[in-house]
């Protein structure tokens, strides 16, 4: 064997790549945002609101010697997620890698739930991705590298009660992800999934001391413990690094052990 044919840790840098994250001013999209920014990525960060994206595009760039650019988008809007591949091309001259982390949990029974509150987490869950991914496509397929990352969830996987949106949702994420691998491997654009399991986010701090989450949560995984945000950032720099050459439609489960058991 040639030793000098393995790059090694070289595989991991990023360094004039171009990582947009949807949803990434705060939570698992700002730390994986950060986590591709240490690697030496350029970060967009796609968020509906404008003061927290810009929010965060300042703690990036104080931490990191990159250019980091925020835009003000809906990923439920084909208009707007087009406007924003153009705008990132446009700001920072290309796209390299596309982190679909927004996403929205409604909790409730079938029968207290409103077919609205369904409708709403498939849009900005499953609508949201898909049209983020169609927008960024084109630019990827002319340069003839991408990476796309689809934040799934353990709940993609598994089920648990009283989650039929969100479980449905994320469930679709992961067929998504498989479909659109074969579709764009022949193009040098890899497409995998992350499927997070209970990470202390803003999304599930109103659950965090319940029963059912000392149960059937974080009592469920082998760590019994919530996972740390910085947990998630090892896979999201791999799945947009080289390292990751051979993955296609692939699910990376980072969960504490909960779906192992």
């Amino acid at each position: 064997m040639d030793l000098q044919s393995l790059p090694g840790l070289q595989q991991f840098n990023l360094t004039g790549k171009v990582a947009i994250i949807t949803g990434g001013s705060k939570g698992l999209g700002l730390a994986m945002a950060a986590g591709l920014a240490s690697s030496g990525a350029n970060i967009v960060i796609v968020n509906r609101n404008a003061a927290a994206g810009i929010a965060a595009v300042k703690l990036i760039a104080n931490e990191y010697p990159v250019n980091a650019l925020a835009i003000n988008a809906d990923v439920t809007s084909q208009k707007q997620m087009e406007k924003m591949a153009a705008t990132a091309i446009k700001r920072m001259g290309r796209i390299d890698i596309l982190i679909n982390n927004a996403g929205i949990n409604i909790r409730g029974g079938i029968e207290e739930l409103s077919y609205t509150d369904f409708q709403k987490v498939m849009k900005v869950n499953v609508d949201g991705m898909w049209l983020a991914s169609r927008a960024v496509v084109p630019f990827m397929k002319e340069q003839k590298w991408g990476r796309i990352i689809n934040l799934a969830s353990t709940l993609g996987l598994v089920g648990l009660a009283n989650r039929t949106p969100y479980t449905s949702s994320k469930g679709a994420v992961v067929q998504m992800t498989r479909a659109l691998g074969i579709e764009l491997a022949p193009f040098q654009i890899s497409v995998n999934a992350i499927c997070p399991g209970p990470f202390l986010t803003e999304m599930n701090i109103p659950i965090a001391n319940t029963k059912e989450a000392k149960q059937f949560i974080v009592g469920a995984t082998a760590l019994k413990r919530w996972g740390e945000l910085k947990e998630i950032q090892g896979a999201a720099i791999f799945l947009a690094s080289d390292a990751a050459s051979y993955m296609v439609g692939s699910t990376v489960t980072v969960d504490g052990g909960w779906t192992a058991q």
